[in-house]
C-alpha cells in the first residue's frame, strides 16, 4: 500500500468540481496503475470537500485518514486557462483576485495529524510526502518509514536543501515552480506505484517516464 501525505483541494473547471492539488494528483496517478493508495490530509467540512472526497473515491483513493476541519474552508483552484480568459477582459491579475488558491490557505496539516494517520494505516510499503512540509511533519513521516520498513519519497520546494535525519534510501523530488497540468504529480504517483510493485528506484523512474512517452529520457 502507498500512503500519500498532503491536503487535497477542490478544482473547478467547466463547472465540474474534482480533486485538485499535488496530493490528490499523486494519489490518483498511483491508483490508476492498480495500486492501493490511502491519503492522509485535511480538508474543510463543506460542499467542496464533499466533491473532493467523491472524486477521490471514484478514482479508487482511500480516505479513511482524511480529516475534516470545520474551522477552515476547503481551498478551490481554477485552471490557468480560465484565469487567462478572465485576464483578457480584466486588467487585474489572477493572483490579486485570488483565483488560484493553494493548500496554505486552507486547513493546515500538522505533525499530530500525520502521526495519527500513519499509526492507523500500519501496512504500507511507500510513503509519499506529496508537497513541501514543515520539518516536524517530515520527521514523523521519516520515522514511520523507518519503523514500517517503507520507502520514503519526499517532494521539496525548488532550491531547498534536503532535510537532515532522513532514511538513507529516501528519494527526493524537487517540485517545479508550477504544475498546472499535474504532469509532475502524475510522475511522482507512477514512480511510487512502481516502487510499491517491487521495482528498484532506477527501474521505477524509467518506467514512470516511459508511461508519458518520454522514451529518450528513460533510456539515458
Amino acid at each position: 500500500m502507498i500512503v500519500v501525505i498532503g491536503s487535497p483541494v477542490g478544482r473547478l473547471a467547466d463547472g465540474v468540481l474534482s480533486a485538485g492539488g499535488a496530493a490528490s494528483r499523486v494519489a490518483l496517478a498511483a491508483t490508476a496503475t492498480g495500486r492501493t493508495v490511502q491519503l492522509v490530509g485535511r480538508t474543510g467540512d463543506d460542499p467542496t470537500a464533499d466533491g473532493v472526497v467523491l472524486d477521490l473515491t471514484r478514482g479508487g483513493v482511500g480516505h479513511v485518514a482524511l480529516l475534516r476541519d470545520p474551522a477552515r474552508a476547503t481551498p478551490l483552484e481554477t485552471p490557468p486557462e480560465a484565469d487567462d480568459e478572465r485576464e483578457a477582459t480584466d486588467p487585474s491579475s489572477a493572483a490579486e483576485r485570488g483565483d488560484q488558491v493553494t493548500t496554505a490557505d486552507g486547513p493546515s496539516l500538522d505533525a499530530a495529524d500525520v502521526d495519527l494517520g500513519l499509526r492507523y494505516l500500519t501496512d504500507f510499503a511507500v510513503v509519499v510526502l506529496a508537497e513541501p512540509a514543515a520539518p516536524e511533519v517530515v520527521g514523523i513521516a521519516a520515522e514511520a518509514a523507518r519503523w514500517g520498513g517503507a520507502r520514503l519519497i519526499l517532494v521539496v520546494e525548488p532550491g531547498d536543501a534536503v532535510p537532515d535525519g532522513l532514511p538513507a534510501d529516501v528519494i527526493v523530488f524537487e517540485a517545479p515552480a508550477a504544475d498546472p497540468d499535474g504532469v509532475f504529480a502524475a510522475l511522482v504517483g507512477r514512480f511510487a506505484a512502481a516502487l510499491d510493485d517491487g521495482a528498484d528506484p532506477g527501474e521505477a523512474f524509467r518506467a514512470s517516464l516511459a508511461s508519458d512517452g518520454w522514451t529518450g529520457a528513460a533510456d539515458d
